[in-house]
């Protein structure tokens, strides 16, 4: 995998993806713990991803239980 703009887009549109289909956040399918360069950037924009299709769920859908540190 290259580390590039294209690279970071098509992870991002994974992630949401991801987010869409009902997969939780822990289903990323990149490790960011490995040694690997490759490893650590997908599972940053995975996440990253996943996360703003999470976020924009959420602000549409104000009964969307959502974590304040209540």
């Amino acid at each position: 995998m290259e580390l590039n703009r294209q690279a970071y887009l098509a992870l991002l549109k994974e992630g949401k993806a991801a987010f869409v289909a009902g997969d939780p956040s822990d289903a990323c399918p990149y490790d960011q713990y490995s040694a690997s360069q490759d490893q650590q950037f997908g599972a940053r924009y995975w996440t990253q991803g996943w996360l703003a299709a999470r976020t924009a769920v959420e602000a549409k859908n104000p009964e969307a239980e959502v974590s304040a540190g209540q």
